[in-house]
């Protein structure tokens, strides 16, 4: 999963242990060999949970097909485009990354959807195409190099009976290629697919549901094992790696950042390096992917006694996560969750408005670490059963530290509820 966090440059090295040669930047050391037998034994006593993921099947994706078309006929589109990305994951089971060169995969309202990709990806592409629900009959239009795939889209849509109407493109699609198939179809309206993409991302099935709380369950017990291990003169590099090792030994590809004392006062951290002190705040931020499902976890924590104003500080923080879960429910605005967290901080005294609390409450969460719908002031959007978020308020004291604390939830028919527990306290995260 890339991340918002990573882009600081944080790393955590999968796999790998404390006996593999890390360095003070977190990198492996030539010749160093990652292994497992001087693991700490938190670490070490963790075991595989990967046979209880079931990958999503070719039939769920056929029904996202015909959902996807059904909404397409509620926002007056007569096709979708896809790029490669998550929503071409989601809908097809196809992974393909974006280049300068045009791959994508053409859903029309009515008939059968087609690929357009270059003429040495042919295989590659139906090598793809026909494990999925597109099937081996998929027809797959091919350029040559010195061709235009943007007439290439054109011509199958025309095959498909669309030379005017209105087609949606994906929202992660560049905009030169967007702009070249409007240019090749001039009497087509181009116009967004997300109403369609996020309108069927957005609501979880119980599968998915499934996939999200397995995740959240990888990650919490990595994180769990990794503060049993933590020690005063770690680097957050050397925590960041352990994070990894645990995950390696759950099964799952995860990471986290690390962030300590002042750094913590800043929602996405900092790149500069890091010594864990006793009584410092230590905050631990990110997730794993089971079967394509994210998961979002922070805990934030002291080695030894936390101060009193840190203490009142979490007390504070835990009341407005927990005013957000009940906030949230069916029929209620976006807006409404992210408020009823503020408002707990900001009578507190811990305001007004961004001050300290300085991000929404919430994000949606899948197949994307971030995606549709957001809790955040001025969404009106109103919340309806399967939606999934985090719940993560933050409080963030510059120059001194910020405690935040994120779980992932998920509306159910007449409330919210978490994936995971809430974090009693500072001195003890995971509860004895």
């Amino acid at each position: 999963m890339l991340s918002r966090r990573k882009f600081i440059g944080t790393s955590s090295l999968a796999l790998a242990g404390t006996a593999c040669g890390v360095g003070t930047r977190g990198k492996i050391q030539p010749g160093a060999t990652p292994v497992d037998t001087k693991l700490p034994p938190s670490i070490a006593a963790l075991a595989s949970m990967r046979s209880q993921a079931t990958p999503i099947a070719v039939a769920e994706r056929r029904a996202r097909l015909d959902r996807a078309r059904a909404l397409m006929g509620e926002n007056h589109l007569d096709a979708i485009i896809l790029g490669g990305g998550t929503s071409l994951v989601y809908f097809t089971g196809m992974r393909w990354g974006n280049s300068e060169r045009l791959t994508c995969v053409v859903i029309p309202a009515r008939g059968e959807a087609f690929v357009v990709t270059p003429m040495f990806e042919e295989e590659r592409t139906l090598e793809q195409a026909r494990t999925g629900p597109l099937g081996t009959g998929t027809q797959v239009l091919t350029w040559d190099e010195d061709q235009s795939p943007y007439q290439r889209v054109a011509e199958g849509l025309k095959s498909a009976g669309l030379t005017t109407g209105r087609v949606g493109i994906e929202e992660t699609v560049k905009y030169v290629f967007a702009d070249a198939i409007a240019q090749a179809s001039p009497a087509l309206h181009i116009a967004s697919a997300t109403p369609v993409t996020a309108g069927c991302r957005m609501i979880k099935d119980p599968h998915e549901l499934a996939l999200m709380r397995l995740a959240n369950q990888v990650t919490l017990k990595a994180y769990e094992a990794v503060y049993h291990a933590t020690q005063p003169g770690m680097t957050q590099d050397a925590v960041g790696t352990l994070i990894a090792a645990a995950y390696g030994r759950l099964g799952f590809p995860g990471d986290a950042t690390v962030q300590v004392g002042k750094y913590t006062a800043l929602p996405h951290g900092s790149a500069t390096p890091q010594t864990i002190r006793e009584g410092a705040i230590i905050m631990i931020d990110d997730g794993c992917t089971v079967e394509g499902y994210q998961s979002d976890i922070t805990r934030t924590f002291v080695l030894g006694k936390a101060t009193d104003k840190m203490k009142r500080v979490f007390d504070i923080e835990h009341a407005a996560q927990t005013a957000a879960l009940r906030a949230a429910r069916p029929g209620v605005e976006a807006q409404s969750v992210d408020a009823a967290a503020r408002r707990v901080i900001e009578d507190a005294g811990y305001g007004p408005g961004y001050k300290y609390f300085s991000h929404r409450v919430g994000h949606g969460i899948g197949m994307d670490g971030h995606e549709w719908p957001y809790l955040v002031k001025g969404n009106t959007l109103r919340l309806q059963p399967g939606m999934t978020f985090s719940d993560e308020p933050g409080i963030y004291i510059q120059g001194e530290f910020g405690v935040r604390l994120e779980d992932d939830m998920h509306i159910t028919e007449n409330a919210a509820e978490l994936f995971t527990p809430q974090s009693p306290s500072l001195e003890d995260p995971f509860g004895k």
